[in-house]
Parts: structure tokens; sequence; C-alpha cells
């Protein structure tokens, strides 16, 4: 999972000499809001139409606004995590690629980007999330595997982030192949686990909008 395999080709990069007026007939037509600024192959920023806006010139060329994020992109070589990561360093909906000549390849979206996340988390999979705390000297997930395999019921992905009410805990969160939770909850405690929360599967289809609150939920975001 490659940051070069989510490039999307529809966002197409601004040179210097392009007017802003262009740049914002871009941005309504592929309905963003920003776009990366490239001349010359070099990834030089991201432009974003208030930028535009406040310039209030139609004619003037993109040149004659500095672009914000230089710094926000990755190489092409790097995992979709790290495009996550910079996304969230930048507060950026794209982020740029490069090869590592630092010539620019293209953008990742961030919807593209967490879309592959989730792919890669298991998230859409049926089943269930858990949320535990614990120590990460007491961090064992073969351990937490084996207990939760005696309830017939299997860790489908995994995730460690640390408690920000607790720089001596971390959380662990699970995705699980079972929507009902209740043995395998009453099991983790009953080994000394505390759970903090828990999302179970909901009957019936999920809607694209139920499925982006599960994915927020299981990050905990």
């Amino acid at each position: 999972m490659q940051a070069y395999e989510f490039i999307n080709n529809l966002i197409p990069p601004l040179k210097l000499t392009d007017k802003t007026k262009m740049a914002l007939g871009w941005m309504e037509e592929i309905r963003t809001d920003v776009l990366p600024v490239v001349e010359k192959g070099k990834f030089l920023g991201l432009l974003n139409e208030d930028m535009i806006f406040d310039l209030n010139d139609p004619e003037r060329q993109v040149g004659e606004i500095m672009p914000d994020h230089a710094n926000c992109w990755v190489f092409s070589d790097k995992h979709i995590y790290d495009v996550l990561k910079v996304s969230s360093e930048h507060q950026s909906n794209v982020v740029a690629v490069l090869d590592r000549e630092s010539t620019y390849l293209g953008v990742v979206t961030m919807e593209d980007a967490i879309a592959a996340f989730a792919e890669s988390l298991s998230i859409q999979s049926h089943g269930s999330v858990l949320i535990i705390s614990l120590s990460m000297t007491d961090y064992s997930l073969s351990e937490i595997s084996r207990v939760i395999e005696s309830e017939n019921t299997k860790i489908l992905s995994s995730f460690i982030t640390s408690d920000p009410l607790d720089d001596s805990k971390i959380k662990l969160t699970l995705k699980l192949d079972q929507p009902e939770l209740r043995h395998v909850k009453a099991t983790l405690e009953r080994f000394g686990y505390r759970i903090l929360d828990h999302y179970q599967e909901e009957t019936g289809i999920s809607s694209e909008e139920d499925r982006i609150g599960n994915l927020l939920r299981f990050l905990d975001i």
C-alpha cells in the first residue's frame, strides 16, 4: 500500500504562469479547494481558494502567490500511513507524492487515503471494535489473541495509540470478526484487561456516512 498506488490523476497541478481564474475554474470543476503548484517537475506547495480570493484579481498569475505547505509531501514508496501522518501534520486534504529524485508525480487525497487505510484495518468487514487500556509493558498481542480466541473470536486487525490521559498507558484498538462482544469483554476483564469502549455492528446495511463514522470511531478521532 504505497503512496504512488493512490495518486489521484483527476487533480491537475498548477504552473506559476497559470491565471488564478483558471485555478478557480479547475477547483470548481473537480470540487476541491486546493491544488498543487508545480514548476519544471518540482513541487512548490499548495494553493487554496482563499489565497486566490484574497488576491482579488482573476487575471493575476499563480506565481504571484506564495503557496503553502511546501513540505506537505511523501516519497512514492512510502506507506499510506505516512500519507495520513503528513496530512494530519499539515492539516491538508491532499498530499503530494514525489519520486526519489524529488520529481512531482501527483497527489493523494485524504478521501482515497482514508479508504485505503480502512481497507488495511478490515474496518468494513463484519464484526465489532474493542478498545483496551493497558501499559506498554503488559502489551502482548499473542496473549490477548489467545484470550479472545478462547471465545471463538478472531482479531482481524489491531491499532495502538497513546493514551492522552495517562502517559504510561496505551490504547489498543481491535477489530474482531464477531458482532457480539458480551462474552469476549467478560473474559478479557476476568484476565485483568480494562475495556475503555466498544462498538458493535448494527443490523442492516450501513450507509456510506455510517461507514465513515465507524472508521472515525475506530481511529478514535
